[in-house]
């Protein structure tokens, strides 16, 4: 009779073993390097373990009352290290990989995120979700934006309708949307053409000659920040008047919601969709 009993006491042991194995290991304080993944952590219910976030994490509006460590590509390793992080949340799109080791060197825990597309988010936010602790609540995020992007490929346009689209994101000097951006993905999800698909840089900078001669179908300016964008954006949608979606009334203007890989892409969606329709 006793074997059974002490049996059964080791596994009950090595289970509570494990249960604070995990606790412990479970980051109570986070600090994060870009405002994408700053909203992701928010988004999977962890606002109230986040010590710290750079100068540019806006959103959400709580984000903005945390600690400030700094910028993107130069944040302070003194301010990160008075914090006392159990990890320090990172991204390949906007970190160096010299923070990366600066803190490994100084024995911080690092977490590095490594989705750059529309499609690599959901399962990013899975993995993200898992180091911190919290599978349940990204499996939840995860497919929902998976919904989200599978409900607006099924809508998308055939090939014989596919329209030519400019994203704008800063008109002067002319900035837009090309290859390897949340706004191109979703672009090429609705079944459009980018006309700066074949760019060689995410954010090309663009000539008027340029966009006259790609003669786009529909034009959409996205929300700067710190000003009145339409009337901004007057000077250069002057200057192509003579294209198709200019021409046209075709101008639309959306949000910021697709200058971020992060849950509020789908919001983004919705409104490019509704562009274009």
């Amino acid at each position: 009779m006793k074997r059974p009993l002490i049996v059964i006491l080791a596994i009950f042991g090595l289970s509570f073993t494990v249960c604070a194995a995990e606790q412990a290991s479970t980051p109570k304080r986070i600090i994060s390097l870009s405002p994408a993944t700053t909203e992701i952590l928010f988004s999977l219910g962890l606002g109230g373990r986040i010590v710290g976030v750079t100068s540019f994490c806006d959103r959400p509006a709580e984000a903005k009352k945390k600690s400030k460590i700094g910028g993107m590509s130069n944040p302070s390793l003194e301010a990160i290290v008075r914090l006392k992080p159990d990890i320090v949340v990172m991204t390949t799109d906007g970190n160096p990989r010299e923070v990366d080791d600066r803190l490994r060197a100084m024995s911080l825990k690092t977490y590095v995120w490594t989705s750059r597309t529309l499609a690599e988010l959901p399962q990013g936010i899975r993995k993200l979700a898992g180091a911190m602790g919290v599978q349940e609540q990204g499996e939840e995020l995860a497919k929902e934006i998976e919904e989200g992007i599978e409900k607006y490929r099924s809508e998308k346009s055939g090939a014989g309708s596919r329209k030519k689209v400019v994203y704008i994101v800063w008109p002067e000097p002319l900035l837009v949307a090309g290859p390897g951006t949340a706004i191109h993905d979703a672009v090429v999800l609705l079944g459009l053409d980018n006309v700066a698909s074949r760019a060689s840089s995410s954010y090309p900078r663009y000539s008027i000659e340029e966009l006259i001669r790609s003669s786009p179908d529909v034009v959409i300016v996205g929300k700067g920040t710190g000003m009145d964008i339409r009337t901004v954006s007057q000077g250069v949608l002057k200057k192509l008047a003579t294209v198709p979606a200019v021409r046209n009334g075709k101008v639309c203007y959306v949000s910021d919601h697709l200058y971020r890989l992060a849950p509020r892409v789908i919001q983004g969606i919705e409104e490019l969709a509704a562009c274009v329709r």
